[in-house]
């Protein structure tokens, strides 16, 4: 009798043999000089993330052709062109092997000014050249075009999470995640350049990218697959290209704000770190997406600014990583998981600045303490084995409170399930449930005054009974870290004590200021795909806080 033919794969295909898939998910890639060959190719780094008007960008290129055309588009409500340059001098460029740690060192290639007109917000590059078959060969890069000081009322300032875009830029090597240090080159750097360019995808992204959550519905008893890695190999794009970077997250809600008529701004964590009276302009001050890396100075800044009287509106996820910044702001230090052992801060009088998270015994300062969240108590939903088939919204428990005016919430509804926003990285606290409704416990910082709104299940492991260990592409390190730091050991007991946790919506008070918190890096998936009541709530947020 002929066996039935298997059932179609739920799972886009991109054209990859299971091998590829297999190496799409699993392997180590990156984008490297010389990579493309025969084909040719172009690079581009700038000597700066931001600028104000009236600086000059330098630009450092890195070319198998002799001539570039530059083109500039700010990316914003609408694409506009505000800078074209044509025949600029180009040459190919030595560049260390550990470029991705150390910068690649290239000679300046071309500079143009900032003129005075151009309003604050994210700037496309893109450099054009002929490829050695004739064919056009192209990269991309952004720069910010920072406010000017003083006071802005009415105005929101975004902060770029350009902290995780440098720790997820794969370019060269080596990133926070996977690398080509260590003995055996294959170990993540601690130390990373912003001296190199930007993976492919971090600055732009066609249309069809996949997202990391998930958006088929997975079959009983399926090993997990990751679309977004599998297009990533399939087309040339950086393996991390939907973690971070402008394409996949700032730029949804900066093209969304200013389409809503809201009037924005746009600075870098830099900004934050090196100058932190730049917040004091504003009423209201927005994160977005992946926003996971943070020095001890950036806090700083935020906890001053909530305390005078500022208001924060969080639409991020995954706060995490302690970080440093070295060489002036040119190179970023992020030890993770080897911190104890090998971060040299940790063996001070001070260990505080040891880069590590944020709810480490040395480092002494939760992440909830600023933004009410912890990553420890939350992670992963809607991809790999975590949750998997779990909500794709926030399921709601205070209907009442003034962020859900007029948008018709019940109690037990699912907030954001169209626009698939609660994922893929969550942060959450730990709570109990009393009378139907969540309340924090009030361990590991959380503020005074608290409102748990939403609230929605994430898990640190991959848990099934069905599902192989090598299939596990995040296995339990996560778990296991997150267990020595909060109980103090990293056994099976100390495991099951962790590996649940949740993704919220909070608000609470601190100072003469205020917080609002959606605790998952995806809230932007439901602006991009016009959820009307993730624009509702987001509505809600901004107008209230800029209301002063």
């Amino acid at each position: 009798m002929t066996a039935p033919p298997p059932a179609p794969s739920p799972f886009p295909d991109f054209g990859l043999t299971a091998a590829e898939r297999r190496e799409a998910v699993f392997g180590h890639w990156y984008e490297w000089p010389g990579m493309d060959g025969a084909r040719g190719e172009i690079w581009c780094y700038s000597d700066r993330l931001s600028y104000r008007p009236g600086d000059t960008v330098t630009l450092f290129v890195s070319a198998t052709a002799p001539r570039f055309r530059l083109e500039v588009v700010r990316d914003g409500a609408t694409e506009t062109v505000v800078h074209m340059a044509d025949g600029r001098r180009a040459s190919w460029q030595p560049t260390p092997d550990d470029c991705s740690v150390t910068g690649c060192g290239w000679q300046a290639s071309h500079a143009f000014a900032i003129p005075a007109d151009w309003p604050s917000g994210g700037y496309r590059l893109t450099l054009t050249a002929e490829g050695r078959d004739g064919a056009p060969i192209a990269c991309h890069h952004l720069i910010v075009v920072r406010p000017p000081p003083g006071r802005r009322p009415g105005r929101i300032l975004q902060i770029a999470a350009t902290g995780s875009w440098t720790a997820y830029n794969t370019w060269g090597g080596s990133n926070h995640y996977q690398g080509i240090t260590g003995a055996n080159r294959d170990q993540f750097a601690p130390v990373v350049s912003l001296e190199r360019p930007w993976a492919r995808g971090f600055v732009g992204l066609p249309p069809e990218a996949p997202r990391v959550p998930l958006t088929v519905t997975m079959p009983p008893a399926t090993v997990p697959r990751y679309p977004h890695m599998e297009w990533a190999y399939a087309t040339g794009h950086s393996k991390k290209y939907a973690s971070a970077g402008w394409a996949s997250y700032d730029s949804h809600f900066f093209r969304w704000a200013e389409r809503s008529g809201f009037a924005i701004d746009l600075a870098t964590q830099h900004e934050l770190h090196f100058e932190p009276d730049l917040l004091s302009g504003y009423d209201c001050v927005v994160m977005v997406g992946h926003d996971e890396y943070w020095t001890w100075e950036m806090r700083d800044a935020v906890d001053a600014y909530v305390e005078a009287g500022g208001r924060i509106a969080r639409f991020a996820g995954n706060f995490m990583w302690q970080t440093r910044l070295e060489d002036g702001g040119r190179r970023q230090v992020c030890y993770k998981y080897r911190a104890r052992a090998e971060d040299p801060v940790f063996r001070n009088a001070d260990p505080s600045r040891t880069t590590t998270s944020w709810e480490a015994a040395e480092v002494g300062r939760p992440g909830a303490a600023t933004f009410g969240l912890n990553a420890t108590r939350g992670l992963y939903a809607g991809w790999g084995g975590c949750a998997p088939r779990g909500v794709r919204g926030f399921p709601v428990y205070r209907p009442d409170h003034w962020a859900f005016a007029g948008t018709g919430l019940f109690y037990g509804d699912v907030l954001g399930a169209e626009g698939h926003v609660f994922g893929y990285e969550v942060d959450g606290l730990d709570y109990v449930i009393r009378g139907g409704l969540p309340e924090p416990t009030g361990i590991e910082g959380t503020p005074d005054g608290l409102t748990i709104l939403a609230l929605g299940l994430s898990s640190l492991v991959e848990e099934s009974a069905d599902l192989p260990a090598e299939g596990r592409f995040l296995s339990d390190e996560d778990g296991r870290f997150c267990a020595e730091v909060l109980i103090g050991r990293d056994d099976a007991a100390a495991l099951d004590k962790v590996k649940r946790g949740a993704g919220m919506i909070v608000t609470f008070p601190r100072g003469a200021g205020e917080v609002f918190h959606a605790g998952s890096c995806e809230w932007v998936a439901g602006l991009l795909r016009s959820d009307p009541m993730v624009e509702r709530v987001t509505e809600n947020v901004l107008r209230r806080y800029l209301a002063r």
